[in-house]
């Protein structure tokens, strides 16, 4: 009994001592293929021209006439009545139509169009929203300003416009404060002293209806007096032609150097008047 095709490559491939492995490496056939050429099964195959290059390659390599494995394919085909094309087997599917795809198709381009447009509104209205956010913010910010503004100059008219009451002036209470000593001739009340005020330790002198001070003008610019409770400018020269600081503070005087806040320079009290000294 003669040899099939297959038969033949199989027994081919193993006297070579090749696997189906090693064949398809070498003919770039795939190891499917191989083994249906050996099992005489071509249905795995493409056909056509691809199966009669396949079974060529094949029988070229494991050392088998080219010409007579072909022959002996195609008498296999005719045996089993299968027809050879020179075209492979190729498959048209076919192409259905359907109403409800373009229904669908419609129903999809709707809802889009609606995302769209939701979409689109959201965004408009959170970019109105963040507008009128910030114009109010900006209109509260020049509404305060507009306040504040007000409220200052509403308060630097009051301040100008109300005068701060003067301290009590039932009595005269000078309080004395030096950077350094100074030698001082009070009258208070034609009662004459001369006190030493030192930088360690304020002097205060109370009188009832005048007091009269006097120092060396070379002490002008470090002796301070608070009046009352109020600080009083003292004069920074001398009487005119002498060496000594004089001032007086009075009923009739203590008034205008309350308002004014400074003291300019005065003449001690009259020679006639009677003075009590003391040491």
């Amino acid at each position: 009994m003669s040899l099939t095709l297959g038969e033949k490559l199989q027994q081919a491939r193993e006297a070579r001592g090749a696997t189906i492995a090693e064949v398809a490496e070498q003919t770039r056939i795939s190891p499917l293929y191989i083994e249906s050429i050996e099992n005489n099964d071509y249905r795995p195959l493409p056909g056509g021209i691809f199966n009669k290059g396949f079974v060529k390659s094949f029988a070229k390599y494991v050392g088998v006439d080219e010409q007579e494995a072909l022959q002996d394919y195609l008498s296999l085909m005719a045996n089993q009545e299968i027809p050879v094309a020179d075209e492979p087997k190729t498959y048209k599917p076919e192409v259905l139509t359907d109403e409800r795809a373009n229904s669908s198709n419609l129903m999809t381009i709707v809802f889009a169009v609606i995302i769209l447009g939701l979409m689109t509104w959201g965004i408009l209205t959170l970019v109105n929203y963040l507008q009128n956010k910030q114009n109010q913010s900006v209109a509260n910010t020049n509404t305060n300003s507009a306040n504040n503004a007000a409220n200052e100059n509403s308060t630097a008219n009051t301040n100008v416009n109300v005068s701060q009451p003067l301290p009590s002036m039932d009595e005269i209470s000078a309080e004395f404060k030096v950077t350094e000593e100074v030698a001082a001739t009070v009258i208070a009340d034609g009662k004459k002293t001369y006190p030493i005020w030192t930088a360690t330790t304020p002097t205060i002198i109370k009188a009832k209806d005048s007091l009269n001070v006097s120092y060396s003008k070379s002490k002008a610019a470090v002796a301070q007096m608070i009046l009352n409770g109020k600080p009083i400018t003292l004069p920074s020269q001398g009487v005119p032609g002498t060496a000594v600081v004089k001032f007086e503070i009075n009923k009739t005087n203590i008034a205008e150097i309350l308002q004014s806040g400074q003291i300019s320079i005065g003449t001690m009290p009259n020679s006639n008047t009677n003075v009590n000294t003391a040491r």
